[in-house]
């Protein structure tokens, strides 16, 4: 049996995604990302796949996070690891508020449905028409994590541990761009924790002995987006900035996450070294960085390329071109790509929008792509 486009339905597809948008699951709500995972399982047991929830931990600047979920069939060798994420940077109401469910034309919008609940509904078609054909060769297991977008602090360990395992690696982000580019690389991300230590006094009666610690945080801000090359690299981005608790007492305390990106090791390197020199003390307020989660960088190599080889002349054979890149934007791919395992990323549906209130997906590209995936899992061996 032969897998075609014309087994897919692009409207059957759509209509699946969307049920799965109408989940709201950010990842900062651990109960919204473990309904959507409640709904993902059934999917992926009816697959008959073997399912297993791991329970989420609570790293640093969280309050606890969803469970991961692991699925496995075809016994225990070598096989094709599939990475997709259950959370989303959407809070709750996003669908009832800004980014409500529409379609014009060949756009369809809602939250999350391009990052990346879209790519993740191709895939398991994909594997659901793979194993039908009885076409899968390998053994598969997949994990749907509930923290990519920050960063991936809970899920790394075993994410690395299977793709040890594995021996090669699907990811179906979103498609990069207008012309659908694949991911054989991905820029480095490192995430810091800054805070600010200030001196308290009355904002309106002993300003003048108080230090701010907000003052400071917003210097350091200015200072470090300030160095962003956005043609070259690196990239600096502070968000999350809490300080204070009453205008009228001078700040005692600022925090605040910078999320750096770097196309190379030797930015990489400078970054770290950027931040450790902020730490000290500046206009009398404490300075301190604490490290958070990294994604390394990921260069293609053999591996990668000989799977980006195949899905080209597969995708050529359907009647699309598939270009690739190096991208920013980091994934899951990072880790399982810089341990040297081939790993083809950007698998998912086009579109743009990820992260606002424009998030959309091209309908047109729902089968192409999906038959795509089913077409390389099916020749893996």
């Amino acid at each position: 049996m032969t897998i075609t486009p014309s087994t897919f339905s692009a409207e059957e597809l759509l209509d699946e995604m969307l049920k799965w948008v109408q989940i709201e699951s950010p990842t900062y709500d651990p109960a919204a990302v473990n309904r959507m995972l409640d709904f993902v399982s059934g999917r992926i047991s009816a697959l008959g796949f073997k399912v297993e929830r791991i329970k989420g931990t609570a790293p640093k600047g969280t309050q606890g996070l969803g469970d991961i979920l692991r699925a496995r069939t075809g016994g225990d060798g070598p096989g094709i690891l599939l990475i997709a994420h259950a959370d989303t940077v959407h809070p709750v109401g996003t669908l009832a508020g800004p980014l409500p469910i529409k379609r014009e034309g060949d756009k369809c919008f809602g939250p999350a449905l391009y990052d990346m609940k879209g790519g993740t509904v191709m895939a398991l078609a994909a594997v659901k028409a793979v194993m039908a054909a009885k076409l899968l060769k390998l053994p598969m297991t997949i994990i749907i994590n509930p923290d990519e977008e920050i960063g991936s602090p809970s899920s790394r360990a075993i994410i690395e541990e299977e793709a040890a395992k594995a021996k090669y690696v699907l990811v179906p982000e979103p498609a990069k761009g207008p012309t659908g580019e694949v991911t054989t690389g991905r820029h480095a991300f490192q995430r810091f924790f800054l805070t600010t230590h200030g001196r308290p006094a009355h904002s309106g009666w002993t300003n003048k002995d108080g230090r701010s610690a907000v003052r400071v945080m917003a210097q350091l801000i200015e200072e470090l987006e300030s160095q962003s090359d956005f043609d070259n690299g690196p990239t600096y981005a502070v968000s999350v900035v809490h300080g204070g608790q009453w205008v009228n007492c001078v700040p005692m305390t600022c925090t605040a996450q910078a999320l750096c990106v770097a196309r190379d090791m030797d930015t990489f390197h400078k970054i770290g070294r950027t931040l450790d020199g902020l730490v000290g003390v500046r206009s009398d307020v404490r300075i301190e960085i604490e490290r958070g989660p990294v994604r390394p960088l990921w260069t293609a190599h053999a591996g990668t390329m000989d799977l980006y080889t195949r899905a080209k002349r597969i995708a050529a054979d359907i009647g699309f071109d598939l270009p690739h890149g190096q991208h920013g934007g980091g994934s899951d791919g990072n880790f399982t790509g810089a341990l040297g395992k081939p790993t083809l990323d950007g698998l998912g549906i086009m579109g743009g929008g990820a992260h606002t209130h424009g998030e959309h997906v091209l309908v047109s590209s729902i089968v192409p792509r999906t038959t795509l995936m089913a077409r390389l899992m099916a020749e893996l061996a």
